[in-house]
């Protein structure tokens, strides 16, 4: 297959977030087993995209109401050390406006304080909110494509810099392809995972992940130490900083 450059394409508009499900302050999080686990072997059935194709919605993966295999599904993105004790857990949805503030404007600020000294590291979940945001769940496929070729965290930025060009489009594909080739990622790598089902059990799962764990809605922050009891935050720098201070001191 030859390389090419898509015509760039620009989306009318964005749909705005709906939070939903019930208030959860606290869980228990077995972060030692997360860290280190990829995704497993899934037995998955596509539904009614056949083999092959473009998967924009989650799948149907069977084992999931089992709590181990849940964990053993799902996997989040690590930035920072991953052996930091603290960490700090955004659920989001590449598609939601208030997940883009969060990114460019608090985690920014997050990674510096926190992250880059080695505090604490970060994991992103993916969490579409595919009801209302139809093209987040094959953006969060697209990212962990741009994964593959170990560019998660670019690409990341560049779905939320742009998100006002993709969001609103019938089929944003083409616009996603050549992001990855601005990114300078291998064209033919990306376009074939992307026009596959590649990543669509990791991105389920991670959805799941967020709906047992009781995550209102996007952003949701979490911030916990070791395999100890997490609490979910305000998505705010303050609300972060004041999470970890209390860890640190003990409470």
């Amino acid at each position: 297959m030859s390389k090419k450059k898509r015509e760039r394409k620009y989306g009318a508009g964005e749909k705005q977030q709906a939070a939903s499900g019930s208030e959860m302050t606290k869980f228990y999080w077995v972060l030692g087993a997360v860290a280190v686990l990829g995704v497993g072997i899934i037995t998955y059935q596509v539904g009614s995209s056949a083999l092959g194709s473009t998967v924009s919605q989650p799948i149907v993966l069977d084992g999931l109401e089992d709590p181990t295999r849940l964990m053993e599904m799902a996997r989040g993105v690590v930035m920072g050390n991953p052996d930091a004790e603290i960490t700090i857990i955004e659920f989001a949805d590449f598609q939601c406006p208030a997940c883009q503030v969060f990114s460019r404007q608090v985690k920014p600020l997050v990674e510096a304080e926190f992250v880059t000294p080695g505090t604490a590291k970060f994991m992103f979940y993916d969490f579409p909110l595919v009801a209302v945001h139809p093209n987040a769940f094959l953006a969060a496929r697209a990212a962990h494509c741009a994964e593959d070729q170990g560019r998660f965290w670019e690409f990341h930025d560049v779905l939320f810099a742009n998100q006002s060009q993709w969001a609103g489009q019938q089929n944003p594909a083409g616009m996603l392809e050549n992001y990855a080739a601005d990114l300078g990622l291998d064209e033919d790598g990306f376009e074939g995972c992307l026009r596959s089902d590649r990543h669509a059990a990791l991105v389920t799962a991670n959805m799941e992940l967020a709906n047992q764990m009781g995550a209102p809605g996007t952003p949701t922050v979490m911030v916990t130490r070791g395999r100890g009891i997490g609490q979910r935050v305000d998505s705010s720098v303050e609300g972060i900083r004041q999470a970890i201070a209390a860890l640190q001191a003990g409470e």
